[in-house]
């Protein structure tokens, strides 16, 4: 079976929106191809048919291969909830915290699994796009390595490693890596890609030469900035601080970053609306006065972020908006938040702590260790939609509270409170539904087309794809995914 990797000179370097683009051109040329992540870090995850949960990047690369997410495509999870400690998930089920004192000793126990979920990936298609994590280069880490070059080996996987000109040195960064890295990790990788990068390609001839000429690496490509990236999910949430430009006239939703922020590609489909403007609040900034809609996102680690909220003042930002009569939607932790009571007996995400709420919903929220994890189909305001599910939580209310939504026909989800302003609910990707999004909307008083979002992503992976096949060797990168499999 044919299998090629990328791996990176850092973090962001666009490895994850590179694996997508091969996949789906590789799916266009009639390929069944399929994405692997050995290990990968990330509070956005998405839930898979068979019950678990996998980085969402990886079931985007699902979608861009028009196959099923499936656990296998990325057996290690790791899911930061404090500074130092991270919840493991293997083969989609939580596991326990990885702490960094006992982190290189634990990660090197994981090879097995990986290699496990490996080969049963390998034997159903042809050509496995797998996707390093991070920098290769980070020589700290290679003891017990099993993101990059730990499995490349061990699974004999060649490399082509991408490096982003538009951050600046890559030909440093390139060429650097190949000093620092030992020699039989410099012997797998066989090619580079250089990403992101704009203006005139033939002004970086002579430096891609240059890479060529310092490494022995041969070039696949020049891969210039793509508009379609623009109108897929980010994983990492590093793209946040970036902030929103202001679109005067438009709705204002404002969403604050919470530290341990989770699942935020919940708010991908506002972002696309031609009438909405959709601001990420960094710390420090107070959330706008003139926003007609407040979403509070989901939440690694709930109570502590409750308290980060009201340390920052966006509790008191909350509280005036809806005084205003603005309308709020909390999502998962964000849903949890707006009740009463926040409490963790077990000490799931810590020491067992209890936190107040917001109360602007009469919820009462307990974590426990039992993971939701499921796919839902549901309806609101009249709408049906698809999402899904993934807390660790019971909230409970009185028998009384309105209902945010009925799932599957029969369950019922979520509050929205008396005066019909603020909501709540545990389904992640709602939002995604173009009929619920426009119900909602309209709530604020604004129009939307409906468009399905589902369907935007789909066309931005195509175009994608062809943006590659011109920027791209990849028949090339094609021979040398075979050389693997002789």
């Amino acid at each position: 079976m044919a299998a090629l990797m990328l791996q990176g000179t850092g973090s962001d370097v666009g490895k994850s929106v590179l694996v997508a683009g091969l996949c789906r051109s590789l799916s266009n040329r009639g390929l069944r191809v399929l994405p692997f992540k050995p290990q990968n870090m990330s509070n956005n995850a998405a839930v898979t048919a068979d019950g678990g949960e996998i980085g969402r990047a990886q079931a985007l690369q699902a979608i861009a291969c028009r196959a099923e997410p499936h656990t296998d495509m990325n057996p290690v999870l790791l899911k930061p909830q404090a500074d130092r400690t991270s919840q493991l998930i293997v083969h989609g089920q939580v596991r326990g915290t990885l702490g960094s004192a006992n982190f290189r000793e634990q990660r090197r126990s994981l090879l097995p699994n990986v290699l496990e979920s490996w080969r049963r990936l390998e034997q159903q298609c042809d050509l496995v796009i797998v996707e390093g994590a991070g920098s290769l280069a980070e020589i700290n880490l290679r003891s017990g390595d099993i993101a990059n070059m730990g499995f490349a080996r061990a699974a004999q996987v060649p490399v082509v490693l991408v490096g982003d000109i538009d951050r600046g040195g890559v030909i440093a960064s390139l060429v650097g890596t190949r000093l620092v890295i030992e020699p039989d990790d410099a012997a797998m990788i066989r090619g580079f890609i250089v990403n992101k990068f704009r203006g005139d390609p033939a002004l970086f001839a002579d430096g891609y030469a240059a890479i060529e000429e310092r490494t022995g690496w041969r070039g696949f490509g020049l891969v210039p900035w793509l508009p379609a990236v623009s109108r897929l999910p980010s994983e990492d949430a590093v793209v946040l601080e970036a902030g929103s430009r202001r679109k005067p006239g438009r709705l204002l939703v404002a969403c604050p970053m919470l530290p341990r922020i989770a699942n935020f590609d919940d708010l991908d489909p506002l972002k696309n609306e031609p009438e909405v403007e959709l601001a990420m609040v960094p710390p420090g900034r107070p959330l706008p006065a003139e926003a007609g809609l407040i979403v509070l996102p989901g939440s690694k680690a709930t109570i502590a972020d409750m308290n980060f909220m009201r340390a920052q003042g966006w509790d008191i930002d909350i509280l005036a908006h809806h005084r205003r009569g603005g309308m709020i939607l909390g999502i998962c932790a964000g849903y949890q938040m707006l009740g009463r009571t926040i409490s963790d007996p077990d000490g799931i995400e810590g020491p067992p702590s209890k936190a107040d709420g917001l109360a602007l919903l009469p919820g009462e929220t307990v974590l426990g260790s039992c993971k939701t994890l499921c796919s839902v189909r549901g309806e609101a305001f009249g709408e049906a939609f698809e999402g899904y599910e993934m807390h660790m939580g019971v909230t409970s209310a009185p028998e009384t509270v309105r209902s945010f939504a009925m799932l599957d026909g029969a369950r019922r989800d979520g509050m929205i409170a008396a005066d019909g302003l603020v909501m709540g609910t545990y389904c992640h990707g709602l939002l995604a539904s173009g009929g619920f999004r426009r119900a909602l909307l309209e709530r604020v008083g604004v129009r939307s087309d409906g468009t399905d979002h589902d369907a935007v992503v789909d066309a931005a992976l195509d175009e994608l794809a062809s943006d590659l096949e011109r920027h791209l060797d990849i028949d090339g990168l094609c021979a040398l995914a075979k050389e693997r499999a002789r």
